[in-house]
């Protein structure tokens, strides 16, 4: 990972790590610590931003020794991202597994139909903001919004993205009905 985005990173990753060893439970109560393994599941593959987040915040909680107990990322694509959020629902009451997610959250089940839902989790704390940015090639005729939308209407353009059913195909799916520009 580059210097830039793992300072980028750097931040919420602290942010995150101070809620893990912290509870923010009233100081008559002891803090909350873990007996075993934490599993930090990513709903998507390796090398992506929320596996990097994952690996950032499990290098820092190790490096820094915040948790007596090691943070194990394992990544678990599988249904666009399913799998882990069922497991994660399926694992009511265990304060051991934790996932970091992205809008797949909101968007595996609307594509999928898989039986979970963003409100069977509790969200600790926004670790990034990921923008959508339209870019086209530093070659390319195109310089505005306008332009691109034209050249999309007269000959269908492809549109690249993280995946059929996601965000960015949600986007550009609403691009095409905002201007009736087909992509492919």
């Amino acid at each position: 990972m580059s210097n830039v985005s793992r300072r980028n990173l750097l931040p919420a990753a602290l942010a995150l790590t101070a809620a893990i060893a912290t509870t923010g439970h009233a100081a008559a109560q002891p803090a909350w610590e873990p007996t075993r393994p934490v599993q930090l599941l990513v709903p998507a593959g390796t090398g992506g931003g929320a596996d990097q987040m994952a690996r950032t915040i499990q290098g820092i909680v190790s490096k820094y020794e915040l948790m007596r107990q090691p943070i194990v990322v394992t990544n678990k694509a599988g249904g666009a991202g399913a799998e882990a959020f069922l497991e994660v629902k399926n694992s009511r009451g265990n304060p051991h597994i934790l996932v970091i997610t992205l809008s797949n959250l909101f968007t595996t089940p609307l594509a999928t139909g898989v039986p979970v839902s963003w409100r069977d989790m509790t969200p600790v704390k926004m670790l990034a903001l990921d923008e959508f940015v339209l870019w086209v090639h530093a070659e390319s005729p195109w310089r505005t919004v306008g332009e691109f939308i034209a050249a999309a209407r007269a000959q269908r353009l492809r549109m690249g993205g993280t995946g059929s059913r996601q965000e960015d195909h949600i986007i550009t799916a609403a691009i095409t009905r905002a201007t009736g520009a087909p992509f492919t």
